[in-house]
């Protein structure tokens, strides 16, 4: 069975290099950076430093920094709420901006929350997909992960919105630091499914695709034939175990 197993993978995997994506036009490039940032950035700094952080950081400590940091993107919110023609969501990024950056010392207590104002999450690059600008090349970016044109544009945007854009260095990196150990404390329970897919890289992908559209469209999210058949592989794979 694990001989059997091994093979299967090394075939998915073959044709999996075979097959050219007509979103990931740079997918030689792509691939050797995933190899890198996931081999190499992450088994030995992200992954270590996240699990030091979670066992050691008290949960209201964690709790409050993050609330800090993603406190700061309200404003950006609000305005791309607005460029998509989202009234009540612009007023409520609006109010829990100042409800969090004043009763809630600084971010670090979401207030807003409750009271019932949810986070109201939409960034420039989903303004551009609402608009009709599609993704263009998916991009592996080192140390950051996948991303893809538009939403790499659209990063750059929401950094220029203030508050973001007057933060310094250090605040930045802080900033970014927490929300990248946050990030991958979240799906360090998921990790076995990435290793048991037939082809991490093309299942990571698949499922950053799939988040995108589902941000884009605000939940609605339609599988391309090549996603569908991507995943029929991994639960062929998966019931061959």
């Amino acid at each position: 069975m694990l001989f059997t197993g091994c093979a299967t993978k090394d075939a998915a995997q073959q044709q999996a290099a075979s097959y050219q994506d007509p979103k990931d036009p740079f997918e030689p490039v792509n691939r050797a950076l995933w190899d890198f940032n996931y081999d190499v950035l992450d088994e030995y700094i992200l992954r270590p430093v996240t699990i030091t952080y979670v066992d050691y950081m008290p949960q209201f400590a964690r709790t409050g920094l993050l609330n800090a940091a993603e406190n700061l993107e309200e404003p950006s919110y609000a305005l791309n709420n607005l460029l998509q023609g989202k009234i009540d969501g612009t007023f409520i990024s609006l109010a829990r901006f100042l409800l969090n950056s004043t009763v809630g010392l600084l971010g670090t207590i979401d207030v807003a929350s409750e009271i019932g104002l949810q986070v109201e999450e939409e960034e420039f690059g989903e303004v551009l997909g609402k608009w009709g600008v599609s993704t263009g090349p998916y991009l592996m970016i080192p140390a950051m992960g996948p991303s893809d044109v538009r939403s790499s544009v659209g990063d750059v945007v929401d950094g220029a919105y203030s508050p973001l854009d007057s933060l310094n260095f250090y605040l930045t990196l802080l900033r970014s630091g927490i929300k990248a150990i946050e990030s991958r404390a979240s799906v360090i329970e998921q990790e076995q499914q990435l290793a048991n897919s037939t082809d991490p890289y093309a299942f990571v992908k698949s499922a950053y695709f799939q988040n995108l559209e589902y941000k884009v469209n605000d939940g609605e999210v339609k599988q391309s034939a090549e996603e569908a058949a991507l995943d029929d592989d991994l639960d062929a794979f998966l019931d061959g175990l």
